[in-house]
This record gives structure tokens, sequence and C-alpha cells, in this order.
């Protein structure tokens, strides 16, 4: 009679003996099955969208920094200052072997290699990368750190101890330091990255937040 069953197609059980089967209501404590676990949302999408930004934004900076050094050593250097607007902004060309704003002159090969651990040290963290806020930092901080590094490299007097082109000098007479596009671009992402800090924005998009009894993780999608 099984075999029957089993060839005519008849099911070996009753679903009608099955609680819950056809619209009837379990009998009162009878477990219910456990529900299928939700498949986990992947964060791989996400950090690709992040280190995508970085990249895309660390290579604007560093294009307009590199275009626009060509274009005043080619065109300014050594020539008068050009006024911009009157005692606020100038272009004046200088070579600079210090760090931003002429910090640290003569300290052009120690620069050097601290620039070159900056970009390693962004590159390793760029895996975690999970937030937006820290994306647009780190794209700032790594395109500034490449702009000047290429100078450092490949401009005189030698190789790894090139002097930087500043040429952005504002308020002159207050003896502001010159600067230039990779230098603006470190100090903004510097600054942003100490307001992340404060505010307990992390790299993988999570946030630590102060109750005034210890700092708790509180998630963050990083949008």
């Amino acid at each position: 009679m099984r075999g029957l069953q089993t060839e005519g197609g008849t099911p070996l059980t009753d679903d009608r003996n099955d609680p819950g089967r056809n619209g009837e209501s379990a009998p009162p404590g009878t477990p219910r099955p456990p529900d299928p676990p939700s498949p986990a949302p992947s964060a791989a999408p996400a950090g690709r969208r992040r280190v995508g930004l970085l990249a895309g934004l660390a290579a604007v900076i560093y294009v307009l920094d590199l275009v626009t050094k060509v274009l005043v050593v080619t065109y300014l250097e050594g020539k008068d200052p050009v006024v911009l607007i009157p005692d606020v902004l100038l272009f004046r060309v200088i070579r600079n072997s210090g760090a931003a704003f002429s910090i640290g002159t003569g300290l052009t090969l120690v620069l050097t290699l601290i620039a070159t651990g900056v970009v390693i040290a962004i590159l390793r963290t760029a895996r975690n990368l999970r937030s937006l806020p820290w994306a647009i930092t780190l794209g700032l901080l790594l395109g500034g750190a490449f702009g000047n590094l290429t100078d450092r490299v490949f401009r005189a007097p030698a190789p790894l101890q090139g002097h930087v082109v500043d040429f952005v000098q504002v308020f002159p007479a207050t003896g502001f330091p010159i600067f230039n596009v990779a230098d603006s671009s470190i100090v903004c992402g510097g600054v942003l990255a100490v307001l992340l800090a404060w505010r307990g924005y992390q790299i993988d998009g999570s946030r630590q937040v102060d109750t005034g009894k210890g700092a708790s993780g509180e998630a963050s999608g990083g949008e």
C-alpha cells in the first residue's frame, strides 16, 4: 500500500493533521517553529562606494594641485606678484622646503618620509571605510599628501628633497604664510578629522556616544 501511495504521488503524510496548515490554528501549547533567519545585509557595497568617493576626491585634489603648480611655475615664477584682490589675495610663487604653510623648513627629507607614511596609513585604513564623512576627510588628506609628495620626489634640488611650489597668499600685510591647493586640502581634512573624532564618528560607520557613564557604541549607517 505504501508503495502504491508513493508511485501515485499521494503524500505519505496527512497535511490535515499538521497544525497551522490549511488556515487552521495550532492547538494551545503547541510550540511555533522558528522563523528562518533574515540574511544580514552586506557591508561590501557601501564600503566600495565610500572607497570610490575617497579615491575620486583625492584624484580631483591631486589633479587640481598639479595643474595649478604647473601653470604658476610656467607663467608667474620669477615675476612680480599678481594681485587678485588688493590687500586680500595675490599670487606670489615661492619654493618651500618645509611643510604646509612653510612650517619646518630644512626638514625636507623627514617631511617626505612622513608624507609617505601618511599616504600608506590612509590606504590601509580605507579597507575598513564605511563612513561618508570619513571618506571625504581621507580623500582631502590623501589628495593633498600626494600633491606635495609629488613635488618632494620630483622637483629640484634633488629627489626626495624637492621644494614644494606655493603661490597663494592671503592678507599679505599680516605675513600669513603662502600655500597651495594641497596645503588647503590637508588643513581642511585635518580639521574635519578632529571634528569627526570629537563627535565620535568611526571609520567603519559606527558612532561612539558618550552617555556620561562611559562610551557606548551606537550603530550608524554612515550615510
